[in-house]
């Protein structure tokens, strides 16, 4: 296991290439730590994908363990470029825009539109041709993972740059482009999986995921769904509701929804307390299954989200999981707010 693994120094003769993805996430605040001791790299909008290369084998690894190899052949295929016999990568599969910034939506839509270039950033490496290096220093690792890109760069693969100090100016121009935030880490760290506080992310826009309970029907020329009921889990895991999105559809992403959504009805709501009024009479309810990724201007004092945007389905997070992320207070951070990963 790849827990197990990082545990044991590098240099100390060939290490077995890991089979589990168990990647370090990080803790949400509200302000980017300052200091030297930081590292900062943006934060990008995909999925997070762990690249194993085993000779002519390559694995993509979602973030929950399955194998997704087959949702990017592309990004396998440029792996097997690299000139490495055997190594572990981490990075985020995202759609590349013409203006610089990356988008779940057009990662989702892609196959419809065709908008965008795909591409695999690539912010760390694990192990490399017997190689434990995830026990190394932050810098170190990132220092070896530009070498094995420099030596001869894959297609679609992309080099996670980052700045070293300055947290706060690099958060704010990151803003200024309009992009979704940064993540901050700390440089002589090992590799540890799970969340922690030796990882931050701060974010310029609020969006999470939250749990599908049901729908409305459509009305005057929409097709499919009017809008989705979604909600997150408690502490003790009851699932309550935060709120209807009924923007951010196509007509074509809305009637793919309500297909789904029909096939997972149910007569129960799932949500407790039931929504009350109008909307709780007459909404069609779901199995608490599907996981959506919200955008959202901010939460209201009664756990409600106001001006909310669909950007897409996620399938490598189970809704089981699914809590509504506040800064961390222990970092002397704002509480309020949310997370998308």
């Amino acid at each position: 296991m790849l827990r197990d693994v990082t545990r044991r120094r590098s240099g100390a003769g060939d290490v077995p290439l890991p089979r589990i993805f168990a990647p370090q996430l990080a803790t949400l605040v509200d302000t980017a730590p300052e200091g030297d001791e930081w590292l900062h790299e943006l934060k990008f909008d995909g999925y997070r994908i762990g690249c194993r290369i085993d000779g002519r084998t390559v694995s993509l690894i979602s973030r929950n363990g399955k194998d997704w190899t087959d949702h990017f052949p592309e990004v396998a295929t440029a792996a097997r470029e690299l000139a490495v016999r055997r190594a572990f990568l981490d990075g985020e599969v995202a759609m590349l825009l013409p203006d610089g910034r990356t988008s779940f939506q057009a990662l989702q839509n892609a196959s419809a539109t065709g908008d965008g270039q795909l591409a695999y950033f690539v912010f760390d490496l694990l192990h490399v041709d017997g190689k434990d290096v995830a026990a190394l220093p932050l810098e170190q690792r990132k220092a070896r993972l530009a070498d094995l890109l420099r030596t001869k760069p894959p297609r679609c693969f992309r080099y996670s740059e980052h700045v070293v100090g300055h947290g706060g100016e690099f958060f704010a121009r990151a803003c200024g482009m309009g992009l979704e935030g940064i993540v901050s880490k700390r440089r002589h760290l090992p590799y540890a999986a799970g969340r922690g506080p030796a990882w931050l992310k701060t974010k310029c826009i609020k969006r999470q995921e939250f749990v599908v309970g049901g729908f409305t029907d459509p009305e005057g020329s929409r097709l499919g769904i009017g809008a989705l009921l979604i909600g997150v889990r408690d502490a003790g895991g009851t699932l309550v509701f935060a709120g209807k999105v009924g923007t951010g559809f196509t007509n074509r992403s809305a009637q793919e929804l309500r297909k789904r959504l029909d096939g997972i009805a149910q007569a129960e709501c799932p949500f407790t307390p039931c929504p009350k009024g109008p909307l709780g009479r007459n909404a069609h309810w779901v199995k608490p299954t599907l996981v959506a990724e919200v955008a959202f201007t901010e939460w209201t004092s009664d756990g409600k989200i106001r001006h909310p945007s669909f950007q897409g389905l996620r399938e490598d997070k189970p809704a089981r999981d699914i809590r509504r992320e506040d800064p961390d207070p222990s970092r002397g951070t704002r509480t309020g707010g949310a997370s998308s990963s």
